[in-house]
């Protein structure tokens, strides 16, 4: 089911860890409805970034599937309003990072991570974004191009 011009629901859905596992990542009426708004929020992400693509590596997780994944059951992801991303036809991660957080697009988080992909959230449906921008690795989380760490809920 094509979602948005360049995002379908099987793309937004489809876990390697789940079909291995044999786990229904079935989306919820609810989530099936956010996935809509979070396609939209990722043509606005391919947009920023001048028409490339981008390879998502996580949208949709159940809830099962998103605590064997051993992330929080309060994640966006749960939601269907989440998605990790990469995007190869630039430099680096990093400079995909610098782009998005200085950009227009309204999200309520953005996190590089492990200086490997962006975890990007979407506010639902008449909720203002929060821009929350951060940046995890080894040493733990911490707002992005700051050096101190901090807690706050993962994803």
């Amino acid at each position: 089911m094509q979602l948005t011009p360049h995002f379908t629901l099987h793309e937004l859905t489809h876990s390697d860890t789940a079909t291995r596992l044999d786990i229904d990542n079935t989306p919820t009426k609810a989530a099936k409805n956010n996935l809509k708004i979070l396609a939209e929020g990722l043509e606005e992400v391919r947009s920023t970034l001048k028409g490339t693509p981008i390879t998502i590596s996580s949208g949709y997780r159940c809830l099962e599937l998103n605590r064997l994944l051993k992330s929080k059951d309060t994640s966006a992801h749960v939601l269907g309003l989440a998605a990790d991303f990469s995007c190869n036809r630039y430099a680096s991660v990093k400079e995909v990072m610098e782009v998005l957080s200085s950009s227009s697009v309204e999200f309520d988080t953005l996190i590089l991570e492990f200086n490997s992909w962006i975890h990007i959230a979407f506010p639902k449906k008449g909720v203002a974004p929060s821009y929350r921008i951060y940046e995890i690795d080894k040493k733990g989380i911490r707002l992005y191009g700051k050096d101190s760490s901090m807690d706050s809920e993962r994803r």
